[in-house]
């Protein structure tokens, strides 16, 4: 049975080489970038109650044998003092003349329609779910790692609420293209960002990680007519790519829509959501565990254990069932398969389901 977990120290290795591995701009394949990411989540984890908005989670899927074979995060807040949120509201400008014929006997009507990008920025932000990897070998795997990768993560939000903002954002890539020695391309950053910063797009992403100033300081602050730009371009403004269409599919499913932003680099849209209307944010029950079988038509469901000490976040895909609580204010039981509560790191000696001192287990519905 696979489990998502918070990421730790021991990690550091496999993590490196799931990076190496894959090579992708969310998991750079930087010893130090991913000591210095691994520190700072551990120390998020561990932190007060209060709201920061410097903390970032990271989390780690483990196969049965123990393996890491893909990791995702959230970001209590996406744009900061230090770092601003920086994105393109995308609008549509009408403009219409009645203009005369050439032949001096009418007019024609001209109406257009005009995609406008204005360059915006914040500096209190959403919180973020952040870059999801997964090995690729691992992709379709009838155990929905996908799924317990990304919606997993919203149960530790549901968890530890105070530590989130009221909205949360989601960026998607749009289609992007291979250039040369295996480079990855965008035609909207190769017909824009290209012409005011002076960098190639991997350049300015891998900049990006670390500072955004370069963006406000060098695109153009009047708003870009989009018609200017080559018709390929416009046309992937604001649309997702083959990569990320099944994280689409998830994310409207769970609550998120298009927010009518995108990324400055390469077009790819902002999808947002109320947190507490994302359904496996809102739908998320605490129960009692009970160790037994389910009835063999229960649905899988994430179930998970939250604690204020370490390990603080734990969540399998298992089957289980619910029974409404018998009276007011007592929490309903859920019946887990035992090897789901061991997975847990919560089934005792003798077979029972058993909590720690501040652990509480939680259910997210089927989704």
């Amino acid at each position: 049975m696979f489990l998502l977990r918070e990421a730790c120290e021991r990690d550091e290795e496999a993590i490196l080489g799931l990076a190496e591995h894959l090579n992708t701009l969310n998991l750079p394949p930087e010893r130090a970038f991913i000591r210095g990411l691994l520190q700072r989540s551990m120390t998020s984890f561990a932190g007060a109650p209060d709201f920061d908005p410097r903390r970032q989670f990271l989390f780690v899927l483990e196969d049965p044998e123990g393996a890491v074979v893909g990791t995702s995060m959230v970001h209590a807040q996406h744009g900061t003092l230090d770092e601003p949120h920086v994105f393109f509201r995308v609008i549509k400008e009408e403009r219409y003349a009645s203009i005369p014929t050439g032949d001096g006997l009418g007019h024609r009507d001209v109406h257009m329609v005009h995609t406008m990008l204005h360059l915006g920025h914040t500096y209190n932000g959403p919180s973020e779910l952040g870059g999801l990897v997964l090995h690729p070998g691992l992709r379709r795997h009838p155990g929905r790692l996908g799924r317990l990768l990304s919606l997993g993560r919203l149960v530790f939000v549901a968890s530890a609420r105070s530590w989130f903002r009221d909205r949360m954002l989601a960026e998607l890539l749009p289609p992007l293209y291979e250039g040369p020695e295996g480079k990855t391309r965008s035609p909207l950053w190769d017909a824009l960002g290209s012409r005011f910063t002076g960098l190639s797009y991997d350049q300015a992403d891998r900049l990006s990680m670390r500072n955004k100033d370069f963006i406000w300081r060098l695109f153009p602050s009047l708003p870009v007519h989009a018609s200017l730009l080559p018709e390929g371009v416009i046309s992937i403004i604001g649309q997702v790519g083959p990569s990320s269409a099944g994280a689409e599919r998830l994310l409207r499913s769970v609550g998120f829509e298009y927010a009518g932003r995108v990324d400055p680099f390469d077009g790819g849209p902002h999808y947002e959501a109320a947190t507490e209307q994302i359904t496996i944010v809102r739908d998320s029950r605490t129960c009692r565990p009970i160790a037994g079988e389910p009835d063999t038509d229960a649905p899988p469901c994430i179930v998970a254990i939250a604690s204020h000490d370490a390990p603080h976040f734990r969540a399998v895909w298992t089957r289980a069932r619910m029974a409404e609580a018998a009276q007011p204010g007592v929490y309903p039981e859920l019946v887990v398969p035992p090897e789901a509560l061991a997975r847990l790191g919560a089934l005792s000696g003798a077979g029972q389901a058993t909590l720690g001192t501040g652990c509480r287990l939680l259910a997210a519905p089927r989704h």
